[in-house]
């Protein structure tokens, strides 16, 4: 494993994203398998472990959080722990055809959550505390201000934001100095690159969720894939048979990198990102040890600016399905 720098913060330049070990891709996972894999992840030099307040199971809507924690503990002050703030889920809003998700970063739920947070990881700080999603009821600049309240009672060490703007990050940033912003990003998801002028400008790093679009760019799925009760990519646009075929030249492009490479179309859609810009971090989620190790591996893989710059014009070319989280406003706005 290789590292770099959000901001100031040191991690591997390959994280892991712990949402899917409770939720969203079927049944929970085993615990006790999930934390030997956490383990795992750290003896193969991953440092930065990405999880949030509302991810959880049915049981439990703060599982994730208490998993982390836990299997974290051993290697405590070896490891980035970044979790998030800011949301709540209300599903009555999906029969009215809105998105569940509600964003609330008043000054006093965010005191309350950080407090919430500490105790289920076990810890006495946390390295980089996200908001989880801009509240358009409370302006940045009163975010960032608790944000400097709490370095300095030294409950959290960094922050950042996710689903952020350009406007969102400037006006943050003026208050106190982000050091990462986390959106969506992958070869099927791209608009965000504009804002890699303004993170360069101001020194703060990107964090990319979501790298293989949900899965689709590793190869492992075609048009006659079913997924699992409860597993979310069953209802993404990305996975339907349509889609698959529309997505036919985009993986055959990644098949044939991978093969010139030696390596797999999951470790190539990294290695695209983390060879475009040093201050690109993926945290790509799994549950098995093979993508676990294949993941980790794509940090290995040199690709010249060239070879991206080739990759990038070829993707302009491609065509492309819808892909899950990916509209014009959340971009833009």
């Amino acid at each position: 494993m290789n590292y770099r720098k959000l901001g100031t913060l040191t991690v591997s330049s390959v994280g892991l994203g712990c949402m899917g070990m409770s939720q969203s891709y079927g049944a929970p996972a085993d615990k006790k398998e999930m934390r030997e894999l956490i383990a795992a992840a750290v003896d193969m030099g991953i440092t930065l472990f990405d999880t949030a307040e509302v991810y959880g199971t049915p049981d439990d809507p703060h599982d994730n959080e208490k998993l982390v924690g836990a299997a974290l503990a051993p290697y405590r002050d070896k490891v980035v722990l970044a979790t998030k703030f800011g949301i709540h889920f209300d599903m009555s809003l999906l029969k009215q055809g809105k998105s569940p998700i509600v964003p609330d970063a008043r000054p006093e739920t965010i005191r309350a959550s950080v407090d919430a947070s500490l105790q289920r990881l076990g810890t006495d700080y946390i390295d980089l505390y996200y908001q989880h999603r801009v509240d358009p009821q409370i302006p940045v600049e009163e975010v960032a201000g608790v944000m400097g309240e709490l370095m300095q009672a030294g409950k959290i060490r960094h922050w950042g934001i996710s689903e952020a703007t350009e406007e969102d990050i400037r006006r943050a940033h003026a208050v106190c100095p982000l050091t990462a912003v986390q959106n969506r990003y992958s070869m099927m998801a791209r608009a965000y690159e504009s804002l890699f002028p303004v993170l360069e400008e101001r020194n703060i790093g990107f964090v990319a969720f979501s790298p293989f679009a949900n899965g689709v760019l590793t190869g492992a799925y075609d048009k006659n894939s079913v997924f699992a009760a409860g597993d979310m990519r069953a209802r993404m646009p990305q996975f339907s048979a349509a889609a698959m075929e529309e997505n036919g030249q985009l993986l055959a492009l990644l098949q044939d990198i991978a093969e010139e490479r030696g390596a797999t179309c999951g470790q190539i859609a990294l290695a695209w990102m983390l060879c475009k810009k040093p201050y690109i971090v993926p945290i790509p989620g799994t549950r098995k040890y093979s993508r676990l190790a294949e993941n980790a591996g794509a940090a290995d893989i040199a690709l010249t600016s060239e070879e991206v710059a080739a990759i990038d014009a070829r993707l302009e070319t491609i065509p492309m399905s819808a892909v899950f989280g990916v509209t014009v406003t959340n971009i833009t706005s």
